[in-house]
């Protein structure tokens, strides 16, 4: 039975390939920000194919963005449990969409920025602070969003809400703090996915994402 696995063409790649994969069955996004060597390996053909092999009789599938900066799993068939686990996960995201989408505008407004952060892009809260203390709008904003249910604020101190806000960001995935001893951090790639939800929702199930057409067009 040991012999079949290790010569097996489907398992013998998928054998120092492990934690890659239980990673990505626990829900996480890979990119080139969020874990760089990981990101290669899914780029190879072979490697992807031999990974939905392994998926396909959990009816789960390798996925990628448009762009292809990052990789996550999605269901092959949508199936009733499948259907149910999707609405759930799609009910989260709508829930943490608006706030997060206002983070973005706020960052890109106070940072002075063409466009909303992009994977690879660095933050830092030091710098958001800075701008904002004798902003009384952006501190308002701020305040707003760090106050939203998705996350969690209960202060009515500046460095304090983005601190909470940036620890949120970084549970869900959407930053990387490479050192945790620096308040400097990364935007991965699963910000670009959030953004093709959006236009998903958008453009497919014509839903309104936001109530300020000015601001979607702005970020999309």
């Amino acid at each position: 039975m040991s012999d079949d696995v290790q010569t097996s063409p489907v398992h013998t790649p998928l054998l120092s390939h492990g934690p890659l994969l239980e990673r990505l069955l626990a829900g996480e996004f890979v990119c080139a920000v969020s874990d760089e060597a990981a990101f290669k390996r899914l780029q190879d053909d072979a490697l992807r194919e031999a990974f939905d092999a392994y998926l396909r009789p959990l009816n789960r599938r390798l996925a990628t963005n448009d762009d292809q900066s990052v990789y996550f799993l999605a269901w092959r068939q949508l199936d009733d449990a499948a259907r149910e686990q999707l609405t759930r996960q799609l009910s989260d995201t709508v829930h943490s969409l608006l706030p997060l989408l206002e983070w973005l505008q706020l960052v890109q407004e106070a940072l002075g920025r063409d466009s909303v952060p992009a994977p690879g892009d660095v933050l830092k809260p030091g710098e958001l602070q800075a701008r904002s203390e004798d902003n009384p709008s952006l501190r308002e904003r701020i305040e707003r969003v760090a106050g939203d249910t998705f996350f969690g604020s209960q202060s009515d101190q500046l460095d304090a809400q983005l601190k909470q806000v940036f620890k949120r960001l970084k549970e869900h995935g959407y930053l990387l703090q490479p050192h945790a001893e620096r308040q400097v951090y990364l935007v991965t790639g699963k910000v670009e996915y959030l953004l093709d939800i959006v236009r998903f929702i958008r453009d497919e199930e014509r839903l309104p994402v936001l109530d300020d057409a000015d601001a979607q067009e702005t970020l999309l």
